[in-house]
């Protein structure tokens, strides 16, 4: 197996690819559309971890659908164990998988995307997880080890986050969520400064104001 190529970063293009999936052959950009994307990698099909994810990112799959995100997951696994697997979901929990599964045998997608971390195994992907603005850059990016099954509601939290800062020009505080103050970007010049003095924001000092949002982020941002 070749060395990871690395990690993209926060604000790079998300790399392309062709690859096969559960949907057939997609060339990731195409697929995308205008669309957000959470791709996100599992070590192995047939691994109990696994299981309770991608289970829960189905059963919330309409939750992203309404914030215009496509769900899509990815393992070094073959195609035919993909479809076995997703029938065993189906028949032993009485879910259906509606996202694609990337089978990614050769590892060119894991090594575009840093998925493999040979300290933590050398042979199966570790639970990345990529968010992906329409524009097809890295908005965000997580990584759990193998032992650590993720927090969906993280990450439906994460999307109303970004979808809020890309919208309305502005940043989120800790523990942010939808309907909250948002936080205003601060000054950058002396002018900035006495601008922002008569805005009606909530003034904790000159460089950290909170404000109400007008509405809530739009599920085509």
């Amino acid at each position: 197996m070749s060395e990871s190529t690395g990690i993209p970063r926060i604000g790079d293009t998300a790399p392309d690819f062709t690859a096969v999936t559960t949907d057939g052959e997609i060339t990731f950009s195409e697929w995308q559309g205008d669309s957000w994307v959470v791709l996100f990698s599992h070590p192995a099909d047939f691994t109990p971890v696994c299981t309770t994810e991608l289970t829960a990112f189905a059963k919330r799959s309409d939750e992203f659908t309404a914030r215009n995100t496509k769900l899509i997951g990815l393992s070094i696994d073959s195609i035919h164990s993909h479809l076995a697997w997703r029938e065993n979901i189906k028949e032993k929990l009485g879910v259906e998988l509606p996202y694609p599964l990337i089978a990614d045998l050769d590892t060119k997608v894991a090594q575009k995307y840093g998925m493999i971390h040979p300290g933590e195994s050398a042979t199966v992907t570790v639970r990345a997880v990529f968010v992906i603005s329409p524009q097809r850059k890295v908005a965000a990016l997580i990584y759990y080890p193998l032992s650590n099954g993720r927090s969906v509601d993280e990450i439906i939290r994460l999307m109303d986050s970004l979808q809020t800062s890309a919208e309305h020009g502005v940043a989120t505080p800790v523990n942010w969520q939808p309907g909250e103050s948002v936080v205003v970007p601060p000054p950058k010049t002396t002018a900035d400064v006495k601008a922002r003095a008569g805005k009606d924001y909530q003034h904790v000092d000159f460089y950290l104001a909170f404000r109400e949002l007008d509405q809530p982020p739009s599920a085509n941002s």
